[in-house]
């Protein structure tokens, strides 16, 4: 695992955070510092507004944890082609522990994804810095748009803490992104078609960016 450019924290640095969260919570919302379960559900409603495919599709899920987003998908779409990517070890084990009879899944060990799918889509990455400084992880933060983008045909969608947030309430190792500035981004970089989604409860925005075919 690399280090960050510019950054204090390597890829192993954060690695480590969230496999110490793991390890104290077990393969729960907190175990991938989350603080409950409804939350992340309403998180994942939010990203899974992307998709606009019938039927089968395929889906790159990039910080995938323990699998969560894979058990709030199958239901919904039970022939989807899934593949999760995180760079904790522990979190690949326990998700490919956990779906081992999941048709059509599987996790990889990585900080990219290695395949085209029809859609990627990542939830929290972009939140603990820790101590890396502003400038490198947005830089990290448009490092890894640009990866999403490579490996999405129809488009990517992604959250990240808002600026908007309470200061009282903001912690100095969490990184709170400006959702003008990213949306703008996104509709200079990659689509016309891109909708911010800031209006569901928590202190955080979701980006949908979906390409013209």
């Amino acid at each position: 695992m690399g280090r960050l450019p510019s950054g204090d924290v390597s890829l192993a640095e954060l690695s480590d955070y969230y496999s110490d969260a793991l390890n104290r919570h077990g393969a729960t919302p907190r175990g991938v510092d989350w603080n409950g379960e409804d939350s992340q559900k309403l998180r994942f409603a939010q990203l899974c507004r992307l998709f606009d495919l019938p039927g089968a599709f395929s889906v790159n899920d990039l910080g995938c944890g323990y699998g969560a987003l894979l058990d709030y998908l199958t239901p919904q779409y039970p022939d989807i082609r899934y593949r999760g990517y995180d760079i904790a070890a522990g979190m690949i084990e326990s998700a490919r522990a956990s779906h081992a009879a999941a048709i059509g899944a599987s996790f990889v060990l990585a900080s990219e994804p290695d395949r085209i799918a029809d859609y990627s889509v990542t939830s929290g990455i972009f939140n603990i810095r820790l101590a890396c400084p502003d400038d490198a992880w947005r830089d990290y933060i448009l490092r890894t748009l640009a990866a999403l983008d490579r490996c999405s045909t129809r488009g990517f969608a992604f959250n990240c803490l808002t600026i908007y947030s309470d200061r009282e309430k903001m912690r100095p190792d969490l990184y709170y992104a400006d959702p003008c500035f990213l949306f703008d981004y996104c509709k200079r970089h990659y689509s016309r078609n891109v909708a911010l989604l800031h209006d569901y409860g928590l202190y955080d925005f979701t980006l949908l960016v979906r390409k013209a075919l």
